[in-house]
């Protein structure tokens, strides 16, 4: 368990239920500061409670566009992952319908039962920090004594380690897999139209947010990865009983979501493990990765991402800033989108920090930066940090005059609304008139822009409280500096560096 934290499967039901009503629960892509969905949530949560949700709207699985996505894009190339912001009515109603006290046992003692292998050990159930850590810096803490550096520990005990995860796991989930994970196979298939079963009801909540789609889960919350952790659970069960009949005995499973680290001192074992963990996944409609599953003898070595390995090992300083820059360059081609980019991008921009003149032109630096975040979408935030503390000495005339150059290089990628709102946050304070196509940057502007459908919702008070509950905090907007300070974007770079 983290330090200073504690699992939600610890919290009574309605701690349970105000941790995943938090605004940071809701939403966990990373954002500038002033995007807030705390009030949206609490708006709907108060004309939704004592209330049945079918009394207030029609069918949503009749409608497109109920949720909010934003793609983004993995390596800079052909490969997408769809982050979503759940349309909020559906997203408290599910909360209020898993968070009953009597949904809530069942599931904290179904979730007993994944665990009792102390072989197999999950190390992803959502952490609620108990300190002025937020929940997210607890969790990437978490990660990183429980999962890294256990990893290293286990060098002691095992010598040969087998990773692997599940193709696409959020994308391939099977809405059904999750009553069968609560209830079991038998129950489920046998009370398949039982809305009284709480994997129904969730299974039904889902398909309203998706079009009735049974493939697939929202990606993007605290909610969505704990309900991925039922089917993972009972994965973990499944694949704890196949291992006894088997009589494997001596071997360590750490699993984190879909990641699976496999330690063992005989190979075979660990290989036998693969095969029945790749059968446990095929039953649920999943497949393991094979460009991801790999077999190391080096149990320290393995432990760490290679990228990160190479990062600390190599040359990774240099006195001239734009040989430092280019080193960092090198290492994000061949290690494209890696953690270990975010992290040296993060010295860098401490390195410069405290720059005040700049006597050499900026725009080299600038256009290493940007082709950096080009390739690697998931430095977006850090760029954009390295970007707005370069951009300070450009005059306005030359600034905007670059970010329509920035925008131009990335119109040849398509979906890239993240990035425009890192760019938004650049500009918008010597440049709020800029113009961006993502309706999250529309709304920062104060322009109209619809995220959700919500033509399926009939009572006036529900429909209110969508359309008129801010997200954006005008308070924190209106006092962001220019300059984006290294606090605003610690907690995504450790993020990018441990996921």
């Amino acid at each position: 368990m983290a330090k200073d934290g504690k699992p939600i499967l610890d919290l009574a039901f309605s701690d349970a239920r105000d941790f995943l009503l938090k605004s940071e629960s809701y939403c966990s892509l990373d954002l500038p500061p002033y995007f807030s969905f705390g009030g949206l949530i609490s708006n709907v949560n108060n004309v939704l409670l004592g209330k049945k949700l079918s009394d207030l709207v029609e069918k949503p699985y009749n409608y497109e566009n109920v949720n909010y996505t934003i793609l983004n894009n993995k390596d800079g190339k052909y490969a997408w992952r769809p982050f979503q912001l759940i349309n909020p009515v559906l997203y408290v109603a599910l909360v209020h319908e898993i968070t009953t006290e009597d949904n809530w046992k069942l599931i904290c003692d179904r979730f007993s039962q994944f665990s009792e292998n102390e072989k197999i050990r999950c190390k992803s159930i959502p952490i609620v920090s108990q300190a002025e850590e937020s929940d997210k810096a607890e969790q990437v803490s978490h990660w990183w004594n429980e999962v890294e550096q256990k990893s290293i520990e286990m060098a002691l005990d095992f010598d040969y380690l087998i990773q692997t995860d599940i193709t696409d796991c959020y994308g391939s989930i099977y809405t059904h897999s999750i009553a069968w994970a609560l209830h079991t196979k038998v129950v489920a298939k046998s009370k398949r139209n039982d809305s009284s079963l709480i994997g129904n009801q969730i299974d039904k909540h889902i398909q309203n947010m998706q079009y009735s789609q049974t493939n697939g889960i929202p990606q993007g919350s605290a909610l969505m990865d704990f309900i991925a952790e039922m089917v993972l659970g009972y994965m973990d069960l499944e694949l704890s009983e196949k291992i006894d009949d088997f009589g494997i005995d001596d071997y360590l499973i750490l699993r984190y979501r879909d990641d699976y680290r496999i330690f063992c001192n005989n190979p075979c074992d660990g290989e036998c493990i693969v095969k029945l963990l790749t059968e446990v996944a095929i039953s649920m409609g999943l497949k393991l990765n094979p460009a991801k599953t790999k077999a190391s003898d080096d149990v320290v070595k393995a432990s760490i991402k290679s990228d990160k390995l190479e990062w600390i090992c190599r040359k990774s300083s240099e006195n001239n800033l734009q040989k430092h820059l280019l080193i960092i360059h090198d290492h994000a081609v061949k290690f494209p989108n890696a953690g270990s980019v975010a992290k040296a991008l993060q010295e860098y921009y401490k390195r410069i920090s405290s720059i005040r003149r700049f006597r050499d032109n900026p725009l080299p630096l600038i256009s290493i930066t940007v082709d950096i975040a080009y390739r690697n979408p998931r430095t977006y935030p850090v760029s954009a940090a390295l970007l707005s503390k370069l951009f300070s000495f450009l005059d306005d005339e030359n600034k905007r005059f670059t970010i329509v150059k920035i925008k131009h290089k990335f119109s040849k990628i398509p979906n890239t609304g993240h990035l425009e709102i890192w760019l938004q946050r650049i500009a918008f304070t010597s440049l709020p008139d800029i113009k961006f196509d993502e309706p999250l940057c529309k709304i920062v502007s104060g322009e109209k822009a619809s995220l959700w459908n919500i033509d399926w919702i009939t009572d006036p008070k529900l429909k209110k409280a969508v359309n008129n509950s801010k997200i954006i905090d005008n308070k924190i907007l209106g006092e962001i500096e220019s300059i984006i300070p290294v606090q605003e974007i610690e907690l995504f770079i450790q993020r990018q560096i441990d996921s």
